[in-house]
């Protein structure tokens, strides 16, 4: 602690004693609310200079000759203020400034709704970064009209999300797979609790205690630079200037389970000692019992080269999720040029999963369609019977960061700005149960009329089902971050058209990442043989319903839950405990990375309109991973090691042209990187014995480069709104996709396997792309659609991949959808919003389970989403609101090939929400 106390009485004394004859104006910009307005322009006409405000609503113009300014403040959507300001030698000028919302068009004012206001917040801190951005803000009292954060990003220009269990969980961004991009809070990268891939899952965190989404397309030299389709960086919410009480608390209805929802959000937040400190604090509570019905299959060629359904899963999800958040921050301003903050959030999301699965695994069928050897599985997926479990299989996500930087001024006209984090995910599935029945050598009647529902006819009775398996599992990952870093900002010609500022600094990171998991199963002695072994005997329930979203499927009867949750799996007398490690060896590993990163940044002006940003990234990467083999023929587990460093040089120059205030062209050329997932490079060999299968990691992986061309054209409306227009282009070097080959003779073993896996790095990738946005109040029409708003964007995207396996084939990247449409229709008056949300993205090429077999590649297929939400103002505290969601029961499907062959097929149905929003 007098170490700290140490450091900040020498940056005071250090400020003291640098600080020179001229003067410097500090202030925030607010609303009427007291609410921070992040990119507020403020301009000193007579001296050609201007900043705009933080997130905190901000700003600082220092280094100023002493004398009389009129200064200028403006913000779309709101009326501007000019004031005159003195600026004395040596003194610090503080100023605050509230502005009204609402824009004068003709002779009447226009008044901002509450997502008039969210928009004028987003469009203002878009046009003022300095790089090309895209930014989603929360409405004034802090609630997307989505759940999570994923389904607020696939509203944005050229972003696609993936989905999960009925809500987005990953993001591809321009075109490129969630790999190749990255996901930041307040400005840091936070860990993955996914096991293989350093993808994070969206749909982890609330939108309720996030404030504003930046989706950075071209990063500048001071970011991070593993962002090769963009970096999409988390804001919490900021402390504002005054006591704040806010918050939702609401309920719903899902069509599919027939189960409530429930939801709520608060927020605390308020200034102390003078406004020196200050103080935010919030939560989120989501309830949600939801489910799918689900189907997929596995196909194959015949020895005719014919495609059959080898595999067929019909599925039933019954889910409970629930979703816990909390954010802090805490600022202490030491002076009007420094303060630190301390901030910090926790995510939870807890899903508790029942899977009922019948599941036919299929011969080659006869001339008359018969598969004539079929067997066909009942399996029920739990977990034990406790107060954690509930006889549910529990997947436990949680994720926490805690964060402590510094904003400085030294002397008069030094930036330093510094941070430290300290951030980790885990994901853990503890007693995860499954219990499996099966018949051998049924005569099963294939209907592949229709390939996208095909059909199975048999009527096998259930007594002659018999045990298969019962297993245990337990699952654990976890990723921890350490960063810190520091900024220096120095300007050499300070005033005037050709100011600039010379940026540098520094940053470490350190990852350690571990995933630790094992498999139990457990035969049946005599005794247990007798009371478990017939399916009939067991507690059966039939889980068929009637109503079944993925096609006319019976699914039939199953184990129970809470049977499968009471077996004592610890009985001797009933089980015989076996130790499976070919089920969880070769997936254990650990690893841990290190980077060093540095550069050098000059913010230029080039006379009145343009502006640059010029500089080079250097990043340094170490990484040491241990693995493991597993030899099934000798039942031995053999550690395995590895370590891999390289070295990125990563230049980069934008370009910013300001035609007037609200006109902007945007050009950029950068360099950016991703690199493997951690379990791609551990040198494990992964063998699955009853499918004749070796997967095994490849240790000499490079990470995949690219160089990037952006050009964007903006044009603001100051009645709230945009157009804007850009070009993308993506020279991609070594993509990493999965290797597969058949009939492989393993120099290891001796043994021909059926199917060998393996990633890899591919050649050369390209990427191109077209993006417009559209997004205005229809005021200039005048009448009643001043009350009207139009929000609509298209991205179109073309890639082709040289990929060694496949050499005579023109492939497309994963994750390129060639279309995306989102477009929003609302109604909005001073007390009620109407809104009707649209979106469509084409099918592409999946990322994850890539299979690139001809005419069976693993397509995620089209999708078109129809959401409606409103408001109504009961008072200027209190407003009811509403969403209805997933209106088209837009289902997530995969296709193999053609879109008319399913892969995968599962729907959710729709969902409601309503209840009521407060502000004091």
């Amino acid at each position: 602690m007098k170490s700290v106390k140490l450091f900040f009485t020498i940056l005071f004394f250090l400020q003291v004693f640098l600080f020179a004859r001229n003067g410097q104006i500090v202030g925030k910009v607010t609303d009427e609310h007291k609410l921070s307005l992040t990119g507020a322009n403020i301009f000193i006409k007579e001296l050609s200079i201007g900043a705009s405000t933080n997130n905190d609503g901000e700003f600082k113009i220092l280094n100023i000759r002493p004398g009389k300014y009129q200064l200028t403040i403006s913000y779309i959507g709101y009326q501007p203020q000019t004031m005159e300001i003195v600026v004395a030698e040596n003194i610090t000028t503080e100023i605050s400034v509230k502005l009204n919302s609402g824009v004068v068009v003709g002779e009447e004012v226009l008044v901002l709704g509450d997502r008039l206001k969210g928009q004028a917040r987003a469009l203002n801190i878009q046009r003022s970064n300095a790089n090309i951005t895209n930014v989603v803000s929360s409405d004034q009292i802090g609630r997307f009209p989505d759940a999570n954060i994923g389904d607020a990003l696939k509203r944005i220009p050229s972003i696609t999300v993936n989905y999960d269990q009925g809500e987005a969980r990953f993001a591809n961004i321009r075109g490129t797979e969630p790999r190749l991009n990255s996901i930041t809070i307040n400005g840091e990268r936070i860990p993955s609790a996914e096991g293989e891939v350093r993808a994070v899952q969206l749909d982890l965190i609330p939108s309720d205690v996030i404030e504003t989404i930046e989706v950075n397309k071209a990063v500048t030299p001071d970011m991070d630079a593993d962002a090769i389709g963009g970096s999409v960086n988390l804001v919490t919410r900021q402390v504002p200037h005054g006591m704040r009480i806010a918050g939702t608390l609401g309920s719903g209805y899902n069509f599919l389970s027939e189960k409530p929802i429930y939801s709520g959000s608060l927020i605390l937040s308020n200034r102390f000692a003078n406004d020196l400190i200050g103080v935010v604090v919030s939560g989120s509570y989501h309830d949600h019992h939801l489910g799918s019905d689900n189907t997929e299959g596995e196909w194959a060629f015949d020895d005719n080269n014919k495609i059959y359904a080898k595999e067929w899963d019909i599925r039933k999800y019954d889910l409970i999720r629930e979703r816990i958040s909390f954010t802090g921050a805490v600022d202490f301003k030491f002076s009007p040029t420094s303060k630190i903050i301390l901030s910090g959030i926790y995510n939870n999301r807890k899903d508790w999963e029942n899977r009922f699965r019948l599941r036919y695994k299929l011969d080659e069928p006869n001339a008359q369609g018969i598969s004539e050897e079929t067997e066909i599985r009942r399996q029920t997926k739990g977990g034990i019977n406790n107060d954690d479990n509930d006889n549910r299989r529990l997947e436990d996500q949680v994720t926490s960061s805690l964060n402590l930087k510094g904003e400085h001024v030294l002397g008069k006209d030094i930036k330093l700005n510094w941070s430290a984090s300290y951030a980790k995910a885990s994901e853990e599935r503890p007693n995860e149960r499954y219990i499996s029945y099966r018949v051998k050598d049924v005569p099963v009647q294939v209907n592949l009329a229709d390939t996208k529902k095909p059909y199975f006819i048999e009527n096998t009775p259930l007594g002659n089902f018999s045990l298969k398996e019962i297993t245990e599992e337990y699952q654990y990952t976890e990723e921890k971050d350490f960063n810190a870093r520091f900024d220096f900002e120095i300007p050499f010609i300070k005033q005037g058209n050709y100011k600039n500022e010379l940026k540098f600094g520094a940053k470490y990171k350190s990852k350690e990442k571990e995933r630790d998991n094992n498999f139990y199963e457990y035969e049946l002695t005599d005794k247990g043989e007798a009371l478990y072994d017939q399916f009939n005997q067991m507690q059966l329930r039939n889980y068929t319903d009637e109503d079944y979203l993925a096609g006319d499927y019976k699914i039939g009867q199953f184990v129970t839950p809470e049977f499968l949750g009471r077996l004592n799996l610890k009985d001797p007398t009933l089980f015989k405990e076996v130790n499976l490690p070919e089920e969880y060896a070769a997936d254990n590993y650990e690893a841990k990375e290190k980077i060093t990163a540095g550069y050098v940044q000059l913010n230029q002006k080039l006379g009145k309109k343009w502006s640059m940003i010029a500089g080079l990234r250097i990043e340094h990467t170490k990484v040491d991973y241990d693995g493991n083999e597993f030899d099934v023929d000798n039942n031995k587990i053999t550690p395995t090691s590895g370590s891999d460093n390289y070295t990125n040089v990563l230049p980069g120059i934008h370009l910013k042209y300001d035609y007037d205030e609200n006109t902007i062209l945007r050009i950029a050329w950068t360099n950016t990187i991703a690199r493997p997932n951690y379990y791609h490079l551990v040198p494990y060999r992964k063998l699955a014995e009853d499918r004749e299968e070796l997967e095994v990691g490849n240790q000499a992986l490079e990470p995949t480069t690219s160089m990037n061309f952006d050009i964007m054209g903006e044009k603001y409306f100051r009645t709230v709104g945009l157009i804007s227009a850009g070009v993308f282009y993506k020279m991609i070097d070594d993509f990493i996709y999965v290797h597969s080959e058949k009939n492989y003779s393993d120099p290891v073993s001796g043994k021909v396997f059926e199917k060998y896996l393996q990633p890899r790095n591919g050649a050369e990738a390209k990427l191109f792309g077209f993006e417009v946005a559209f997004q205005r109040q229809l005021d200039f029409l005048g009448g009643f659609f001043r009350n009207i708003g139009l929000y609509t964007n298209y991205t179109y995207t073309w890639s082709t991949t040289d990929n060694p396996s496949f050499p005579e084939n023109d492939l497309e990247l994963p994750g390129t959808a060639p279309h995306t449409l989102n477009a929003s229709l609302t109604f909005q008056t001073e007390k009620i919003v109407l809104g009707v949300s649209f979106n469509y993205s084409s099918a592409y090429i999946d990322g994850d389970e890539l299979d690139l077999t001809p005419g069976l590649e693993r397509y995620y297929d089209e999708v078109t989403y129809l959401d409606i939400n409103g408001s109504y103002a009961i008072t200027p505290k209190w407003r009811f609101f509403f969403e209805a969601n997933n209106l088209l029961n837009q289902p997530l499907r995969y296709y193999a090939g053609s879109s008319s062959r399913t892969f995968q097929a599962e729907y959710y149905n729709a969902r409601f929400n309503a209840g009521v929003k407060f502000d004091f």
